[in-house]
């Protein structure tokens, strides 16, 4: 099998400094594995918002076209002049795309650690995993546990390392409870499985009652909505109860993160002994670490001077913590992969199907319960 990866289809997205961006299949040579590298036949791979971004970049979808044949479509869409500021870093320039993925190790490099893990069905990390073959560092494989299909190890990466990145976080700076936005989402689920099993608190916002419902069918106690008009009560109780002073936000614009921190400052003075005109001493924090919404920020201030907004993102944490906290994340996801991290997909597609427009018109709303896997492999 070492030469059937001689050459692979691979998916590329390429922003030209005309404005237009251009996604396309292409073949590509896999390379020779150095000696600590491994070739694996790419079995798994899904579409995650993380990985949208790079896709498509800032192009106006309403824009998007297809040419090409049926086999290797091509879409095109202009780039607003406005938005080509941002995307400087990547103009001509041919991305492969896909942060995780899984699937057999057919060849190796000569090291013992490369070695070992032929023919075994691994789940990778480290970008260009919409294709077909995969050279890749032994190093960013994890060997899937017996019985472990690709699919079942494909997201085993992003959602999961992200989820616990949130209650380590928690952890590390000295808070006991968590606020989660957008948290019907395959992450929100994640982290109430992880939630529920540590018997850490955990306040879900969501938009809509049916989201609300996919919660507490697994379990969770503490779900508000925004769309209610009793939602800041709602959400207040919840905190009180909870003593949730620190929140994760995937929606990122708009009034929200002003809300939470609004909100925690009511919850925290219903316990105050005394009045402050600085408001509590308790620090309340929201991260954002997505962008549903695109528009800026708005803070109505009146949470006191004990707070804070910024951004948190996945690798830097990772990096925080360092190699031995990175290996007791990995070993708890293998563990826990068929369970706590399990994810669910509404659609196995082929590479060119993943460039169908009507596909793309569904990943770009980034619903709840629509989740895209690529099977590289796969007829189509």
């Amino acid at each position: 099998m070492a030469s059937e990866g001689a050459t692979g289809l691979q998916l590329r997205s390429l922003i030209k400094s005309s404005g237009e961006l251009e996604v396309s299949l292409l073949d590509v040579p896999t390379p020779e594995p150095g000696p600590d590298e491994v070739v694996v036949r790419v079995e798994a791979t899904p579409i995650n918002p993380s990985d949208f971004g790079l896709l498509t970049g800032a192009a106006d979808l309403a824009t998007a076209r297809v040419s090409g044949t049926k086999e290797r479509p091509v879409i095109t869409a202009k780039v607003p002049q406005a938005a080509m500021k941002g995307m400087v870093a990547r103009l001509d320039q041919s991305m492969p795309v896909g942060n995780e993925g899984a699937g057999v190790v057919i060849k190796t490099g000569s090291s013992d650690t490369a070695k070992a893990l032929m023919g075994k069905t691994v789940s990778m990390i480290g970008g260009a995993m919409y294709a077909q073959y995969r050279c890749i560092k032994a190093s960013d494989c994890m060997a899937l546990p017996a019985g472990t299909t690709a699919a079942e190890g494909a997201s085993w990466f992003v959602n999961p390392f992200t989820a616990l990145g949130m209650t380590e976080t928690m952890r590390r700076e000295g808070h006991k409870a968590l606020v989660h936005t957008a948290a019907a989402s395959n992450l929100g689920q994640m982290l109430n499985k992880i939630c529920i099993k540590d018997g850490i608190p955990l306040v879900n916002i969501v938009r809509k009652p049916e989201q609300a419902e996919i919660l507490r069918k697994i379990g969770a106690k503490h779900v508000v909505d925004s769309s209610s008009p009793s939602f800041q009560d709602d959400l207040t109780n919840a905190l009180h109860e909870t003593g949730a002073t620190l929140a994760f936000d995937a929606i990122g614009g708009g009034k929200l993160a002003g809300q939470i921190l609004n909100c925690m400052e009511v919850a925290i003075n219903r316990d105050a002994k005394a009045y402050s005109r600085y408001g509590s001493n308790v620090h309340k924090q929201v991260y954002v670490y997505g962008s549903l919404d695109p528009r800026p920020i708005e803070l109505h201030r009146a949470f006191g001077m004990a707070w804070g907004v910024g951004g948190w993102l996945l690798f830097p944490f990772l990096m925080k913590i360092g190699s031995d906290g990175m290996q007791k994340l990995r070993e708890r996801v293998a563990r826990e992969l068929k369970t706590t991290f399990a994810s669910h997909y509404t659609r196995v597609v082929s590479l060119p199907e993943a460039l169908d427009l009507s596909n793309l018109a569904i990943y770009a709303k980034r619903a709840t319960g629509e989740k895209f896997l690529i099977n590289p492999h796969k007829p189509g």
